[in-house]
């Protein structure tokens, strides 16, 4: 039997285009989608306006996710005193027992929302590929998107451009 390829080539020229659209400096604004944090009450984007915010979508089972870690770790660390705020977004199928126990085991610093009912995937395009990150800015635009693991150091040079000097 063979495998019809075509739906994966067009969902990876869906994800290549979003990509290359948001890397070439196109703005969008996603709607206003929950986020359910693991520790700490619940909040939204809407919520986040007025400090950039990078929204990462990963899954326990991601070795690409795993890799990109420490990179979410520095971010959080170097950038998040100035306002910055990184939350990592685990998808829905994943087990809030094993999302809580990779995050000990990692060590991750920044927040973690767990996705249960897919809203926050759908708000932000039906995120369906881990890890994609969205860099939004203090306006609430999407200024940067990336399926797979993103350039850190174009992220943070967008980040030290919407931050205030410190």
């Amino acid at each position: 039997m063979t495998l019809d390829r075509r739906p994966f080539l067009l969902l990876a020229l869906a994800g290549s285009l979003a990509a290359s659209l948001a890397a070439c400096g196109q703005q969008s604004t996603p709607p206003d989608g929950p986020i359910a944090l693991l520790d700490g009450p619940a909040t939204s984007l809407g919520a986040l306006r007025g400090k950039p915010v990078l929204l990462t979508f990963w899954a326990t089972t991601c070795p690409g996710c795993i890799e990109e870690i420490p990179h979410l770790n520095d971010l959080h660390g170097r950038y998040g005193p100035r306002g910055l705020r990184v939350i990592g977004v685990a998808m829905s199928y994943d087990q809030e027992q094993q999302v809580r126990a990779l995050r000990e085991r990692k060590g991750i610093a920044y927040p973690i929302a767990h996705d249960r009912d897919g809203q926050l995937s759908e708000a932000m395009g039906k995120v369906r590929l881990t890890p994609t990150s969205f860099l939004i800015d203090p306006q609430g635009q999407v200024v940067y998107q990336k399926i797979g693991a993103f350039d850190l150091g174009k992220v943070s040079s967008l980040i030290e451009g919407m931050l205030p000097k410190g």
